[in-house]
């Protein structure tokens, strides 16, 4: 598996700052519990990650695993989904998308899913070492 150290731009920070500051309130909800609950565990996550020339909702970026919420201003966008997944993929990255329902419906239960497959590829991670 090739692993990317992306370039991000002056522009990218930008952009992904002003997206923490614009932040739906499916995010928001969704930050508030996974932060809490990834720090019981001893896991950090950032929020609008830069990894130019994508801005990932949510990362662990020690596990390299990110996290996608898709609401309804999404629809349509599923074949540029497929190639920024399959990109970020070949650069060693995992890929978990919920959509705004999911957050809404079972805002633990989407937590308890990210934590779960960070740890796991945490775990692989270290008995590959």
């Amino acid at each position: 598996m090739r692993m990317i150290q992306h370039e991000n731009t002056d522009r990218d920070y930008e952009r992904s700052r002003k997206l923490r500051n614009e932040a739906s309130g499916i995010e928001r909800k969704l930050w508030r519990v996974l932060s809490e609950q990834a720090s019981v565990r001893g896991l950090k996550f950032r929020r609008q990650q830069p990894l130019h020339p994508y801005i990932a909702d949510f990362a662990c970026m020690a596990a390299k695993v990110l996290v996608e919420v898709d609401g309804d201003s999404h629809d349509g966008w599923q074949g540029y989904d497929r190639v920024r997944d399959a990109k970020l993929k070949s650069d060693g990255y995992e890929v978990l998308r919920f959509s705004n329902q999911e957050v809404v419906d079972n805002v633990f239960g989407v937590v308890e899913t990210i934590l779960n497959q960070t740890e796991k590829v945490i775990q692989e991670k270290q008995a590959r070492q």
